[in-house]
C-alpha cells in the first residue's frame, strides 16, 4: 500500500513538472518574435500562427491515433462535439488577438498576468458549467481558483504601484506603448475570451479513440480549438494586411529563412503549453481534483514564468523595493496555488 501511494505521488509530481515545462515554453514564445525582421505585426502573427495553431497541433493530434486508424474518424464519430469545439476555438481566437494587445499596453509581465489570471479562473469554472460536469467543481478546486485569483490580484497591485511610481518617460522606456487603463480593459477581455479554449477542450473531451493513451487524449480536441482560433486570427490579419498595405511583407523572400525560422520557434514554444497539459493530465488521472484544476495550474504557471521574463527583460526596472516585494509575494501565492488543492 505504501509503495502504491509513493507511485501515485510520483506520477502527480511528474505531471505537474511536465505542465510547468510547457508553461515555461509558452512564456518564452514571445522572445523569438523579437528576432523577426521587417515584417508588420499582422504578417508575422499570421505566419507564427500557422505553426502554433495548425502545423504543431496537427502533428500532436496524430499521436492520439492508433495504428490502422485515421484522425478523421475521431471527428466524424461525433460531429456535434467537433463543431462546438471549433466554435469555442473561434471565440478563443478573439482572446488571442486582444491578448497580444494587452502585452502591447502593459508589457509581457503585467499583460500576461491579468489576461491569464482571468482566463485561469473563468476557464476552470465555466468549462464544467457549459459541459454539464458541475460535479468536478469540488471545494478544493474552487479554493484553488480563489487562491490563484488572489495571486493574480496581488501581481495586479504590483503593476498599479509600478504605474504610479514611474514617470511617463520611464514607462515608455520599459514598455513602448504603456497605457495602464486601456491595458487592463483589454487584458480582462482577452482573459474572458481566452477561457473559451478550456470550454472547447471540455466539449471535445471525447474526441479520441478508446485505446488512445491518457497522455495524448486531449490532443485531437486541441487541434480543433486551435483551428477555430486560426480562422479568427487569419481573417483579422488579412484585413490588416489590406488596410495597412503590408501584403508586400510576404514578397520579401530574402527574409524567409530568418523570419520563418523564428516564427516556427515561437509556434512550437506556444504549442508546448497544451502539449504539456495533455501529457501532464495523463499523469494526474489518480487525482480528479488536479485534473479539474489542471487548466488553472497551467495558467498560474504561465503567469509566474511570464513575470520571470518580465524581470529578465527589465520591465520592472526602476520600481521600488516595495513594488518588487509585492510582485514576489504574488508569484509565491501562484506557485502555492498550483498544488494546494491536492493538500485540501
Amino acid at each position: 500500500m505504501h509503495y502504491a501511494l509513493c507511485i501515485i505521488k510520483m506520477e502527480i509530481i511528474i505531471g505537474l513538472i511536465i505542465i510547468a515545462v510547457g508553461a515555461f515554453c509558452q512564456s518564452s514564445c514571445y522572445v523569438p518574435i523579437n528576432k523577426i525582421k521587417d515584417w508588420s505585426w499582422e504578417s508575422y502573427w499570421l505566419v507564427q500562427g500557422i505553426f502554433a495553431w495548425i502545423v504543431f497541433p496537427f502533428l500532436g493530434a496524430f499521436l492520439a491515433v492508433p495504428a490502422g486508424h485515421s484522425l478523421f474518424e475521431v471527428y466524424a464519430a461525433d460531429p456535434t462535439a467537433t463543431l462546438w469545439t471549433v466554435f469555442f476555438g473561434i471565440l478563443w481566437g478573439v482572446g488571442g488577438l486582444t491578448f497580444g494587445l494587452s502585452m502591447r499596453y502593459l508589457g509581457v509581465a503585467l499583460g500576461q498576468s491579468i489576461a491569464l489570471g482571468t482566463c485561469a479562473g473563468l476557464g476552470t469554472i465555466l468549462t464544467p458549467v457549459f459541459t454539464g460536469d458541475t460535479e468536478s467543481l469540488t471545494l478544493p478546486v474552487i479554493v484553488g481558483v480563489v487562491i490563484t485569483l488572489i495571486g493574480i490580484a496581488i501581481i495586479g497591485i504590483a503593476g498599479s504601484m509600478k504605474s504610479a511610481s514611474l514617470s511617463e518617460e520611464e514607462k515608455k522606456k520599459a514598455v513602448k506603448d504603456f497605457n495602464f487603463t486601456k491595458g487592463i480593459l483589454v487584458a480582462l477581455l482577452a482573459g474572458f475570451m481566452s477561457a473559451c479554449f478550456a470550454i472547447g477542450l471540455g466539449f471535445g473531451k471525447d474526441l479520441c479513440f478508446s485505446d488512445t493513451p491518457d497522455i495524448y487524449k486531449t490532443l485531437p480536441a486541441t487541434l480543433m480549438v486551435t483551428l477555430g482560433g486560426f480562422i479568427t486570427n487569419a481573417v483579422y490579419c488579412f484585413f490588416q494586411n489590406s488596410k495597412n498595405k503590408t501584403w508586400s511583407d510576404y514578397k520579401k523572400t530574402s527574409l524567409y529563412t530568418n523570419n520563418i525560422l523564428f516564427c516556427a520557434l515561437a509556434g512550437v514554444l506556444w504549442y508546448s503549453q497544451f502539449f504539456g497539459l495533455s501529457l501532464g493530465k495523463g499523469f494526474l488521472t489518480s487525482s480528479p481534483v488536479l485534473l479539474a484544476f489542471s487548466w488553472c495550474i497551467l495558467m498560474a504557471l504561465n503567469v509566474t514564468f511570464s513575470n520571470v521574463w518580465g524581470i529578465i527583460l527589465k520591465e520592472w526596472k526602476g520600481c521600488s523595493q516595495k513594488t518588487i516585494a509585492v510582485l514576489i509575494v504574488g508569484l509565491i501565492v501562484l506557485i502555492v496555488s498550483s498544488f494546494l488543492p491536492q493538500l485540501i
